[in-house]
């Protein structure tokens, strides 16, 4: 049996393994989580669960460092990157334990047949599929409306972060969630989509790929299966002529570097108005090439390593095959020699529609910068993307930047601020970047069974 491995990207030495899940294994968890969904814990009060989420936020908030710790080690975000992430996990878990039950509460809808309402119920089991880039979040984001509501969850988290997807079912079940409540699963594509295919799975929810999101929305379509995606981003940075570009170029290389510039909703096309290109580009580039490699465990690094050895020769081909079909390397274009998976923050210019970087997402720290003459130029270069996660816009004029905000073709855009995420925002994106949304009162709503109920003649 083949094993689950995980490594620290710093040094590429190995920490520890983990045996796969074999498919009597599975059929098992399949078993547990459906007796679940029919039990009392699934269909009855709300409060047991919400009383788990509470216990959950509380274990999170008590073991920042030593989560943290994990994930800096198995993934190499920087230490206090990974503290901030277990904290928002803390913050979305209690999120859901406060507001979950004024969500689902029945909402009457006014009609001449009758009195009306529509009631919110669980619906089965769902299997999610999730990544290794903020790989306690992503689970968090599913489990926590999941849990209120009612719906068990299966979870193949991504191969190289075994260790934090094994700390996260720990946690779960220390909160006092019932077996089969969560389940992590070290399982194979194929054994997946053998779980899709399975009558009592009921959905389905991954964040990665758009080759992934492709693969499990195919099988969920093909099973008549509610599925959400949340696929890559190519988001756009649009910094106007009116903009604080001092402060714009600081968040600009903030949101290049931050986890190593392996974010879907990270600004990675930086649409620079003509009259401060020069002047942003100055300051942009000295903050990037400012980055300090080394130890994601060291406060003083600020530049981590890639999450793996694939990630690194994938983004050093992409970088490549731009420079060889016309784009400039500002700075950087290389892999910082020595242990590890590092390279160089990067900024690639000269990119025209023929080269295939036009469309690319870079999934490390490399910036593609475009000039622009005006607005409009900017929204159709914005909207020239199989993309549409996120987004931001910089101006001191806000009522301009709402206007462009409204005419770019993303599902979130923030204005005068690198995205963001918090428990109470919905996220996701449209287009390649996938459908559904996660968090706010929408992401509790994406897997219940919205039942209308009708009493005639009331």
């Amino acid at each position: 049996m083949s094993s689950w491995q995980s490594i620290n990207p710093a040094n590429n030495q190995l920490l520890k393994t983990w045996p796969e899940h074999d498919d009597a294994f599975v059929t098992q968890a399949l078993e547990k989580a459906d007796r679940l969904y029919r039990s009392a814990w699934s269909q009855g009060d709300i409060q047991p669960r919400l009383q788990v989420l509470k216990k959950l936020a509380d274990l999170i908030d008590s073991r920042v460092d030593e989560l943290a710790t994990i994930a800096s080690r198995e993934m190499g975000k920087l230490i206090g990157q990974s503290r901030g992430e277990v904290k928002i996990c803390a913050q979305i878990a209690r999120y859901y334990a406060e507001q979950s039950e004024s969500f689902l509460k029945p909402q009457p809808y006014p009609s001449e047949l009758g009195e009306a309402w529509v009631e919110y119920h669980p619906i089965g089991t769902l299997v999610a599929v999730e990544p290794w880039n903020f790989p306690y979040y992503q689970l968090m984001r599913v489990l926590a409306p999941n849990l209120a509501l009612g719906n068990p969850v299966l979870a193949k988290h991504a191969n190289i972060v075994p260790h934090c997807a094994d700390a996260f079912e720990n946690l779960v079940k220390e909160a006092g969630a019932p077996d089969g409540a969560w389940t992590n699963l070290f399982v194979t594509t194929d054994q997946i989509a053998n779980l899709i295919a399975d009558d009592r799975v009921r959905g389905v929810a991954l964040t990665g790929s758009e080759r992934a999101g492709s693969a499990v929305a195919q099988q969920a379509g093909k099973y008549l299966k509610k599925s959400t995606l949340e696929l890559g981003g190519n988001d756009v940075f649009v910094v106007l002529d009116d903009a604080d570009t001092d402060e714009a170029a600081r968040q600009g290389a903030q949101a290049r570097l931050s986890n190593c510039g392996q974010v879907c909703t990270a600004a990675k096309r930086f649409i620079l108005h003509e009259k401060i290109a020069d002047r942003f580009m100055a300051r942009f580039t000295a903050a990037l090439q400012a980055a300090v490699p080394g130890d994601p465990l060291d406060e003083k690094t600020t530049l981590g390593p890639l999450s793996s050895l694939e990630a690194r020769n994938r983004l050093e081909k992409q970088v490549a095959e731009a420079i060889s079909k016309g784009a400039q390397a500002i700075c950087g274009g290389k892999r910082i020699e020595g242990a590890g998976c590092y390279y160089q923050p990067t900024i690639l210019t000269q990119i025209d529609r023929d080269n295939p970087a036009w469309y690319q997402e870079f999934f490390g720290p490399v910036a593609q910068v475009y000039v622009v003459k005006d607005d409009s130029e900017a929204v159709a270069l914005a909207n020239d993307s199989h993309y549409g996660l996120g987004g931001s816009v910089w101006t001191r004029n806000i009522a301009r930047g709402k206007k462009m905000a409204s005419q770019i073709e993303t599902g979130m855009v923030f204005i005068n601020a690198q995205s963001d995420t918090a428990a109470e925002l919905p996220f996701g994106g449209v287009k390649r970047s996938g459908y559904g949304r996660e968090l706010s009162d929408l992401g509790i709503k994406e897997f219940a069974n919205q039942k209308l109920v009708v009493v005639a003649g009331q």
